[in-house]
């Protein structure tokens, strides 16, 4: 079975970051293990504020996206300044 990846423009960036060259396990940890390698890695990215976006607009629940963890980006997302 040949699964073809479709990109669409609003996650084009993705092709980009630097996440996609080191892999989901720094990013998709185990609950409670560290999130210090995939904010490092999120803070020499420059398509972090795309991927922020990305993962607020689409609730995105799991995960470090953007440089911030689960619940950095819930705090945000209920904190609007």
């Amino acid at each position: 079975m040949h699964t073809e990846m479709i990109t669409s423009p609003d996650i084009a960036w993705q092709e980009e970051a630097l996440c996609a060259q080191t892999g989901a396990d720094f990013f998709f940890p185990e609950p409670g293990s560290s999130v210090r390698e995939a904010k490092r890695i999120c803070g020499l990215c420059e398509i972090r504020s795309a991927c922020l976006d990305y993962a607020l607009t689409n609730d995105e629940r799991f995960g470090v996206w953007g440089g911030l963890s689960e619940k950095e980006r819930l705090s945000l997302r209920r904190d609007p300044r």
